[in-house]
């Protein structure tokens, strides 16, 4: 058995290469051979957002509190809200974060691939993420 205790694993803040404003992440689960598994709980303040990405493995976000937002590549922007969970395909290039009035918190777990867990593309613009 491994117990982390809460508080036991640091926050840290989501990079400006990114993520666009300001963004918490508190590590929940790091995979060990021959597990592939990690997971964060992922904190974005009104208007934060990731940048686009995609996972090799995919990715599954289960929202925890507030509002929130999220878009696949050519989709609609979907509207996120506690409960809600969200799976993105291997390969799909995607988004996710705040709405612009109320912050969003969600767990996000994904696999392993060589150590490489996800890819980043280019910043979401404001136009973007607006709709």
């Amino acid at each position: 058995m491994d117990l982390k205790r809460n508080g036991t694993q640091l926050s840290g803040k989501g990079t400006a290469d990114y993520f666009t404003g300001a963004v918490r992440i508190d590590p929940l689960l790091q995979a060990k051979e021959p597990s592939r598994v990690n997971a964060a709980s992922v904190t974005f303040e009104p208007g934060a957002r990731t940048a686009w990405h995609t996972h090799p493995l995919g990715q599954t976000l289960i929202v925890t509190a507030g509002l929130g937002r999220t878009q696949s590549w050519g989709g609609p922007i979907e509207e996120l809200r506690p409960g809600d969970v969200v799976t993105f395909a291997p390969g799909e290039k995607h988004w996710h974060g705040a709405s612009p009035s109320t912050a969003m918190t969600h767990v996000a777990v994904h696999e392993a691939v060589d150590g490489r867990t996800v890819d980043w593309l280019e910043h979401v613009s404001d136009e973007q993420y607006s709709g």
